[in-house]
This record gives structure tokens, sequence and C-alpha cells, in this order.
């Protein structure tokens, strides 16, 4: 998700200054992703720059509340209609230290494995922990983000399985003196014990 559209989100809900818009995004997400208050206002800068939204003048705290544009309600309704692009998210940085250390002369790979999925377990029950701390209805927007970080670590868990299944299965030839070695040049340090 982006802080753009967040932002669009909540001000759709009615004018909000900085503070009160970071306090919401965290109350909605159930704190599962801080907001910076810099990012608040950056973001609320471009947002006005680009027409979306507009800033109203200080209160008397010397607070500066905003409000959506028709333009950004039209921003915001396309985002809603439009499905996210797995092409759209970030690169996948587990699956690329994965693919790293296969390629890397010395990384035991069945420990970064076992060492992720033991990280992996550990947040899955924290987060299983906070889905269950609070059954009120108010609470669903963050239960649902709960729920989706839930999934996702499950769906972690299941990729890992399946990757030390591939390495049980995966036997790499000896290493020549060639240069420029590929996966199937890394030598397991389990397969050098049943060499010996």
């Amino acid at each position: 998700m982006s802080i753009r559209h967040g932002l669009l989100a909540l001000l759709e809900r009615g004018q909000m200054y900085g503070y009160q818009l970071r306090a919401a995004f965290e109350e909605s997400t159930g704190s599962t992703w801080p907001l910076n208050i810099g990012q608040v206002y950056t973001t609320l800068s471009r947002l006005e720059r680009d027409g979306l939204v507009r800033s109203l003048p200080e209160s008397e705290a010397g607070q500066r509340p905003y409000e959506i544009t028709d333009a950004g309600r039209a921003d915001l309704a396309l985002w809603f209609a439009t499905p996210i692009s797995r092409n759209d998210r970030p690169r996948d940085e587990l699956a690329i230290k994965l693919a790293l250390a296969l390629t890397t002369p010395g990384v035991d790979v069945r420990s970064v494995v076992q060492t992720q999925r033991s990280a992996t377990m550990r947040a899955l029950q924290e987060l299983t922990r906070l889905k269950y701390a609070s059954d009120r209805p108010e609470d669903l927007p963050w239960r649902l983000v709960l729920d989706a970080m839930v999934f996702q670590a499950e769906a972690e868990v299941r990729w890992l399985d399946h990757c030390e299944t591939s390495l049980v299965r995966y036997r790499p030839p000896a290493p020549g003196p060639q240069a420029g070695a590929t996966p199937a040049d890394v030598v397991w340090p389990a397969d050098e014990e049943a060499r010996r």
C-alpha cells in the first residue's frame, strides 16, 4: 500500500492534520506499519502539489488541517478499483538472499533456511497472539491486516519447507578449478561430510 493512498483514504473520512493522519493510519493498520510524521508531511506536500488535497487555514493551536479534493477522490476511487499487480510489489529480499546464498562459496544454505524459518515461526506466533487479543467490531481493520500478515508468514514457512526439500534432493557436482561458480558448483557442508 502506498502512503499516498492511505492518507487519501483517511482524508475521505474528513479533514485531518498530520498527527491525526498518522494516528488514524496506525490505528487502521494495527500499528503493523509505523508511520514517521515526516513521511506524513512529505506525502501531504506532494498530494497538495498534485492537486489531490488542499490545506486549510491553521487552527488557533497552530495545526493545519487538510481535506481531499475531487481529483483526490477520483485518484482514490481508481486505486480501490485497480488490482494490485505482483510486479508493483517490492522485490522479495528473502528469495534473493537464498539465491545468492546458493551461489556464494562457504555459505551454509540449510542454516540460512533454518534461521529464517525460526524467525518466521516466532513472528507467526506473535501475530496469532495479537489477532486474538481483541474481538471488538471496531478492531476489524487491523485484524484484517494481521490476517494478511499471518497468511504471508504461513506461505513463507511453506516456501521455506519447499526450499529445504529441494536442497535435500540437490546433489551438486564436485567443484572444478574454473572461475565463476554457478549453483551447480556449490558444495554443501553436509555433502563434504558425506564424502569423507
